[in-house]
Protein backbone atom coordinates (compact mmCIF):
# COMPACT_ATOMS: atom_id res chain seq x y z
CA UNK A 1 0.00 0.00 0.00
CA UNK A 2 1.08 3.51 -1.16
CA UNK A 3 1.64 5.74 2.56
CA UNK A 4 1.26 9.91 2.06
CA UNK A 5 1.74 12.15 5.25
CA UNK A 6 -1.73 13.50 6.35
CA UNK A 7 -1.24 17.09 7.98
CA UNK A 8 -3.77 19.10 9.97
CA UNK A 9 -4.30 22.51 8.50
CA UNK A 10 -1.85 24.29 10.69
CA UNK A 11 1.35 21.75 9.31
CA UNK A 12 1.72 19.52 11.54
CA UNK A 13 1.89 15.98 10.90
CA UNK A 14 -0.83 13.85 12.49
CA UNK A 15 -0.89 10.42 10.89
CA UNK A 16 -0.52 8.45 7.69
CA UNK A 17 -2.80 7.01 4.81
CA UNK A 18 -2.60 4.21 2.98
CA UNK A 19 -3.57 4.39 -0.29
CA UNK A 20 -4.67 1.67 -2.75
CA UNK A 21 -1.64 0.88 -4.75
CA UNK A 22 -3.85 -0.02 -8.07
CA UNK A 23 -4.13 3.79 -8.02
CA UNK A 24 -1.30 5.26 -6.32
CA UNK A 25 1.43 2.64 -6.55
CA UNK A 26 1.21 1.71 -9.98
CA UNK A 27 4.33 2.38 -12.59
CA UNK A 28 3.47 5.48 -14.65
CA UNK A 29 2.63 5.14 -18.06
CA UNK A 30 4.48 7.47 -19.61
CA UNK A 31 2.84 7.68 -23.26
CA UNK A 32 -0.81 7.44 -21.45
CA UNK A 33 -0.11 11.15 -19.66
CA UNK A 34 1.17 12.36 -22.93
CA UNK A 35 -2.21 11.36 -24.81
CA UNK A 36 -4.16 13.00 -22.09
CA UNK A 37 -2.23 16.34 -22.01
CA UNK A 38 -1.93 17.05 -25.60
CA UNK A 39 -5.71 15.98 -25.12
CA UNK A 40 -6.42 18.88 -22.67
CA UNK A 41 -4.74 21.73 -24.02
CA UNK A 42 -5.95 20.90 -27.66
CA UNK A 43 -9.67 20.84 -26.37
CA UNK A 44 -9.13 24.10 -24.56
CA UNK A 45 -8.65 25.76 -28.51
CA UNK A 46 -11.34 27.43 -29.18
CA UNK A 47 -10.70 27.27 -33.23
CA UNK A 48 -12.92 30.61 -34.22
CA UNK A 49 -9.58 32.13 -35.80
CA UNK A 50 -10.48 32.73 -39.64
CA UNK A 51 -8.91 35.50 -42.44
CA UNK A 52 -10.74 36.22 -45.65
CA UNK A 53 -9.65 34.74 -48.52
CA UNK A 54 -9.72 36.90 -52.19
CA UNK A 55 -12.93 35.79 -52.57
CA UNK A 56 -14.40 36.97 -49.42
CA UNK A 57 -12.93 40.37 -49.31
CA UNK A 58 -15.10 43.26 -51.16
CA UNK A 59 -13.89 44.98 -53.76
CA UNK A 60 -11.17 44.47 -56.50
CA UNK A 61 -13.79 43.64 -59.56
CA UNK A 62 -12.26 45.80 -62.06
CA UNK A 63 -8.43 45.05 -63.40
CA UNK A 64 -6.17 47.96 -61.97
CA UNK A 65 -4.89 48.65 -65.35
CA UNK A 66 -4.59 46.86 -68.65
CA UNK A 67 -2.34 44.36 -69.72
CA UNK A 68 0.36 45.55 -71.69
CA UNK A 69 2.26 48.33 -72.59
CA UNK A 70 1.92 50.13 -68.85
CA UNK A 71 5.50 48.75 -67.90
CA UNK A 72 4.25 47.23 -64.46
CA UNK A 73 3.64 43.37 -63.57
CA UNK A 74 0.37 42.47 -65.06
CA UNK A 75 -2.31 42.45 -61.84
CA UNK A 76 -5.70 41.11 -62.41
CA UNK A 77 -7.32 42.51 -59.36
CA UNK A 78 -6.38 44.61 -56.05
CA UNK A 79 -7.59 41.92 -53.81
CA UNK A 80 -5.19 39.58 -54.43
CA UNK A 81 -2.94 38.10 -51.71
CA UNK A 82 0.01 40.47 -52.42
CA UNK A 83 -1.90 43.25 -52.32
CA UNK A 84 -2.76 45.81 -49.49
CA UNK A 85 -6.13 44.92 -48.13
CA UNK A 86 -5.96 41.94 -50.33
CA UNK A 87 -6.92 38.70 -49.36
CA UNK A 88 -4.79 35.94 -47.26
CA UNK A 89 -3.16 32.67 -48.70
CA UNK A 90 -3.57 29.94 -46.98
CA UNK A 91 -4.53 31.66 -43.72
CA UNK A 92 -6.79 30.00 -40.99
CA UNK A 93 -10.12 29.16 -41.19
CA UNK A 94 -12.51 27.91 -38.36
CA UNK A 95 -11.73 24.15 -37.44
CA UNK A 96 -12.12 21.86 -34.42
CA UNK A 97 -9.14 20.84 -32.82
CA UNK A 98 -10.66 18.45 -30.39
CA UNK A 99 -8.71 15.11 -29.58
CA UNK A 100 -10.58 12.30 -28.05
CA UNK A 101 -9.23 9.85 -25.84
CA UNK A 102 -10.62 6.21 -24.71
CA UNK A 103 -11.84 5.24 -21.17
CA UNK A 104 -9.46 3.15 -20.93
CA UNK A 105 -6.53 5.28 -21.34
CA UNK A 106 -7.97 7.81 -19.35
CA UNK A 107 -7.97 6.00 -16.52
CA UNK A 108 -4.91 5.21 -16.80
CA UNK A 109 -3.08 8.40 -16.96
CA UNK A 110 -5.22 9.51 -14.08
CA UNK A 111 -3.35 6.94 -12.22
CA UNK A 112 -0.05 6.75 -13.71
CA UNK A 113 -0.08 10.71 -12.97
CA UNK A 114 -1.52 10.26 -9.20
CA UNK A 115 1.44 7.44 -8.88
CA UNK A 116 4.04 9.93 -9.91
CA UNK A 117 3.52 12.64 -7.12
CA UNK A 118 3.28 10.10 -4.28
CA UNK A 119 6.50 8.68 -5.76
CA UNK A 120 8.12 12.04 -6.32
CA UNK A 121 6.72 12.54 -2.66
CA UNK A 122 4.99 15.74 -3.72
CA UNK A 123 1.25 14.96 -2.53
CA UNK A 124 0.73 15.44 1.05
CA UNK A 125 -3.23 14.86 2.43
CA UNK A 126 -4.35 17.11 4.63
CA UNK A 127 -7.22 16.27 7.34
CA UNK A 128 -9.62 18.94 6.73
CA UNK A 129 -9.80 22.62 6.06
CA UNK A 130 -11.99 24.75 8.00
CA UNK A 131 -12.43 28.76 6.88
CA UNK A 132 -14.66 30.71 9.26
CA UNK A 133 -15.09 33.15 6.38
CA UNK A 134 -14.02 33.66 3.11
CA UNK A 135 -10.48 34.94 3.55
CA UNK A 136 -7.74 34.93 1.10
CA UNK A 137 -5.16 36.11 3.64
CA UNK A 138 -6.23 32.63 6.09
CA UNK A 139 -5.62 30.40 3.21
CA UNK A 140 -2.40 31.92 1.96
CA UNK A 141 -1.23 31.22 6.08
CA UNK A 142 -2.16 27.84 5.84
CA UNK A 143 -0.31 27.33 2.42
CA UNK A 144 3.00 28.68 3.91
CA UNK A 145 2.07 26.19 6.90
CA UNK A 146 2.01 23.48 4.58
CA UNK A 147 5.09 24.52 2.99
CA UNK A 148 3.71 24.82 -0.27
CA UNK A 149 5.23 25.62 -3.67
CA UNK A 150 4.14 28.63 -5.88
CA UNK A 151 2.08 26.04 -8.15
CA UNK A 152 -0.52 24.10 -5.86
CA UNK A 153 -3.52 21.89 -6.97
CA UNK A 154 -5.83 21.84 -4.22
CA UNK A 155 -8.25 18.63 -4.39
CA UNK A 156 -11.69 19.06 -2.53
CA UNK A 157 -14.20 16.31 -2.28
CA UNK A 158 -17.32 18.44 -2.88
CA UNK A 159 -17.44 22.15 -3.83
CA UNK A 160 -16.40 24.22 -1.23
CA UNK A 161 -16.76 27.83 -1.54
CA UNK A 162 -15.20 28.94 1.27
CA UNK A 163 -11.76 27.42 -0.29
CA UNK A 164 -12.32 28.20 -3.79
CA UNK A 165 -13.55 31.65 -3.34
CA UNK A 166 -10.43 32.36 -0.66
CA UNK A 167 -7.91 30.36 -3.12
CA UNK A 168 -8.86 31.65 -6.52
CA UNK A 169 -7.06 35.23 -6.22
CA UNK A 170 -3.43 33.13 -5.24
CA UNK A 171 -1.35 32.80 -7.88
CA UNK A 172 -0.85 29.95 -8.78
CA UNK A 173 -3.18 28.22 -6.76
CA UNK A 174 -5.75 25.70 -8.09
CA UNK A 175 -8.83 24.44 -6.31
CA UNK A 176 -10.46 21.81 -8.37
CA UNK A 177 -12.77 18.87 -7.26
CA UNK A 178 -12.15 14.82 -6.79
CA UNK A 179 -14.58 14.67 -9.87
CA UNK A 180 -12.77 17.11 -12.02
CA UNK A 181 -9.29 16.55 -11.52
CA UNK A 182 -7.38 15.85 -14.90
CA UNK A 183 -3.66 14.95 -15.78
CA UNK A 184 -2.34 18.21 -16.69
CA UNK A 185 -3.60 19.68 -13.33
CA UNK A 186 -2.10 17.20 -11.70
CA UNK A 187 1.41 17.28 -13.68
CA UNK A 188 1.20 20.84 -14.00
CA UNK A 189 1.77 21.47 -10.12
CA UNK A 190 4.42 21.38 -7.90
CA UNK A 191 2.29 20.98 -4.66
CA UNK A 192 -0.22 18.39 -5.07
CA UNK A 193 -2.53 18.96 -1.72
CA UNK A 194 -5.75 16.72 -1.76
CA UNK A 195 -8.00 16.53 1.52
CA UNK A 196 -8.49 13.12 3.21
CA UNK A 197 -11.54 12.56 2.28
CA UNK A 198 -11.15 13.48 -1.77
CA UNK A 199 -8.26 10.64 -1.19
CA UNK A 200 -10.89 8.39 -0.45
CA UNK A 201 -13.26 8.73 -3.37
CA UNK A 202 -10.18 8.83 -5.66
CA UNK A 203 -9.61 5.55 -4.67
CA UNK A 204 -13.22 4.88 -4.87
CA UNK A 205 -13.55 5.86 -8.25
CA UNK A 206 -10.33 4.87 -9.68
CA UNK A 207 -9.71 1.72 -7.85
Amino acid sequence: MAQVQVYNQEGRKTSKLELADSVFGIKPNESAMHLAVVSYLANQRQGTQSTLTRSEVSGGGAKPWRQKGTGRARQGSTRSPQWTHGGVALGPKPRKYKVNLNKKVKKLAIKSALSSKVAAGEMMVLNKVELEEIKTKVMVEILAKLKAAKKTLIVTNEVDEKVYKSARNIEGVKVVTANTICVYDILNCDSFIVLKDAAKKIEEVYA
